[in-house]
């Protein structure tokens, strides 16, 4: 098959493709970015610019696409429809594209069937050896770690690497890093591969296809997991150092990548001895000795690349990770032991549930369009994701159209009641300014519980659970009764009041910690009644304001009502705003009967 060859202004700025037959693909688009073939590196470059049709013996049909912005040439003219044949090219901008001749697929990887002189390199003992020409290494070596780490792609960067060993490596006729495949999915296998794969290639002829691979090289490379250097020796003239039995091809080494990132990868580096007559100088052993620092600089590549490949597994790991921990918890896991870190315990917690006001209604009406709703539903619990994420918090689950954060746990947090406190305002005010169609009901308490990865053996999950937890949820049920936005407990009341000096948030924008005593009530389910208040901050932005002239009459009403004083009570209540919440609740238990305990 043919080959096509980008070459832009840098060395580094190249690729080379193969061309599919005419019966695999009907085009083949190339241009700057989103295509087929991408150049990425040529502003002249439109992102549609030519397509490519194959053409029967190596040819290539070439059509400019009408909104391409900048000339293409061929044969030195402006040309919008041309046939490229091997040997041939054409020019956008600055990047020369070449067609070059290739060999049939078959001839590409194949077992040795000439006589081989074998060397094994120990990695480690050929890092000790300094190079023999220091000053030819030492420029390529210093721009390394940053050529290879800029790339941006996968393939990006095996262009890059091909053609930094290929520039740096006199002797070589052609690189490759190619991928051992085996049937069961394992490349540590290299004697069950399937096959081996050419991951990309180049080589110094514009019209010479890849050179052949040893499989028996590269297959004994990943096994011994050192760089082996095969030099072959001619079958027709024995004892003598006729290095052409293999085409184009006189030696070959091969180096393999030691990383998880790149199971079965290596690089394969061939070569061709130039001499006109047998001499020392051109003996296997010879040769071997002469291609020592071309071996230790492919490796010091090759470390270099499984070291940044592997760099970037862990951190998709690492991200895709973060979809399931929060920061706190992705921060104590890299701290330590995994399994310890979320390992199930007691510990001291702030626990807020947070559920969406208007989702029965919203149900509805958007009958019709659940989608819509559901989206709509998915970014409301997104407000409250990443104001419980934002404080340090943990996602402890969602139910429904409600979400459980939690804080305390994995580490200690001695200001947790505070966090939990400042995420639980944020959620409110931004329900309040956001067009979602949506408000929301807040519970939140304080005390033990225990923490961690908690489930079966089949599933588990990042959560807490205990009386407190329990509370949470109830405390949030009873802000649809009392009217109230976020409703504390006792514990959490007294954490604001002592912990916070008054305010909440940072200096510059700290905003004062209103606290109204609501009521006692005794939860759905629980014996004991507990004492709840509501959480109030003048900082944010409010509908109904509730200041603390308004706070202490309403609790000097609830004392009254607590000691029996029901008329004194309702005539102080209905002096409040009607629009308070907590003032008509507590106005119609006095009109019920109901008193002490709610």
């Amino acid at each position: 098959m043919a080959e096509l060859i980008a070459q832009g202004p840098q060395a580094y700025h190249r690729w080379r493709r193969e061309i599919p037959e005419p019966a695999m693909v009907t085009d083949i688009v190339i241009g700057r970015a989103g295509v087929d073939w991408n150049v990425p590196w040529d502003p002249m470059i439109s992102r549609s610019h030519v397509r490519l049709v194959p053409q029967p013996d190596q040819k290539v049909e070439v059509f400019v696409v009408p909104a391409a912005r900048n000339p293409v040439f061929h044969q030195g003219r402006h040309a919008v429809r041309f046939v490229l044949v091997p040997g041939e090219h054409f020019v956008i901008g600055n990047t020369t594209f070449t067609l070059a001749a290739g060999r049939p697929a078959n001839s590409r990887v194949g077992q040795d069937q000439f006589e081989v002189t074998e060397n094994v390199f120990d990695h480690v003992a050929l890092r000790r050896k300094h190079f023999r020409n220091v000053g030819a290494r030492i420029d390529v070596l210093t721009r390394l770690p940053d050529l290879i780490a800029s790339s941006e792609s996968d393939q990006e960067l095996l262009v890059r690497v091909t053609s930094v060993l290929l520039q740096s490596t006199p002797a070589a006729e052609s690189v490759a890093i190619l991928q051992a495949n085996s049937s069961d999915g394992d490349s540590d296998l290299p004697e069950s591969s399937d096959s081996i794969e050419v991951l990309h290639y180049d080589n110094r002829s514009a019209t010479l296809g890849n050179s052949p691979i040893s499989r028996r090289l590269v297959e004994r490379a990943i096994k011994a997991r050192e760089s082996i250097l095969n030099v072959w020796e001619g079958s027709d003239a024995p004892g003598s150092a006729v290095f052409t039995a293999r085409e184009d091809v006189d030696w070959a080494f091969c180096v393999p990548l030691r990383s998880e990132a790149c199971r079965g990868w290596v690089i394969y580096v061939t070569g061709q001895i130039h001499s006109d007559s047998p001499s020392e100088s051109s003996t296997p052993e010879a040769v071997s000795e002469q291609l020592q620092d071309d071996v230790k600089f492919a490796e010091i590549v090759g470390t270099t690349v499984a070291s940044l490949r592997q760099s970037h597994l862990l951190q998709r790991r690492q991200a895709a990770m973060g979809r399931f921990f929060a920061p706190i918890v992705m921060k104590s896991i890299a701290a330590g032991d995994s399994s310890q870190a979320l390992r199930p315990r007691e510990a001291d917690l702030a626990v807020m549930f947070c559920d969406l006001r208007g989702f029965s209604q919203r149900s509805e009406q958007s009958a019709d369009q659940l989608l819509k709703l559901l989206s709509d539903v998915s970014d409301a619990l997104g407000v409250m994701t990443k104001h419980i994420l934002g404080f340090d918090g943990v996602i402890g689950d969602f139910h429904g159209d409600a979400a459980m954060g939690f804080w305390g746990w994995p580490l200690a947090q001695s200001d947790a009641a505070l966090k939990a406190a400042e995420a639980a305002i944020k959620i409110r005010d931004e329900f309040r300014n956001s067009d979602h169609g949506f408000r929301c009901g807040i519970g939140m308490a304080l005390g033990p519980a225990v923490a961690g990865q908690i489930g079966t053996k089949d599933q588990v999950k990042v959560t807490a659970f205990g009386p407190v937890v329990n509370l949470a949820s109830r405390l949030e049920s009873m802000t649809k009764r009392f009217g109230a936005e976020i409703i504390v407990d006792e514990p959490m009341r007294e954490a604001l009041r002592s912990g916070t000096s008054g305010t909440l948030g940072t200096d510059s924008q700290a905003m004062p910690v209103l606290l109204r005593r609501l009521a006692k009530v005794r939860p759905a389910g629980m014996n004991t009644p507990v004492q709840i208040s509501e959480l109030v901050s003048a900082g944010g932005v409010s509908e109904s304001p509730v200041d603390e002239a308004l706070i202490g009459q309403y609790e000097a009403a609830l004392e009254r009502f607590e000691s029996g004083e029901l008329d004194n009570a309702l005539r102080q209540l209905r002096t409040l705003p009607t629009w308070d919440g907590p003032t008509q609740f507590l106005i119609q238990q006095i009109v019920d009967g109901t008193h002490q305990e709610t």
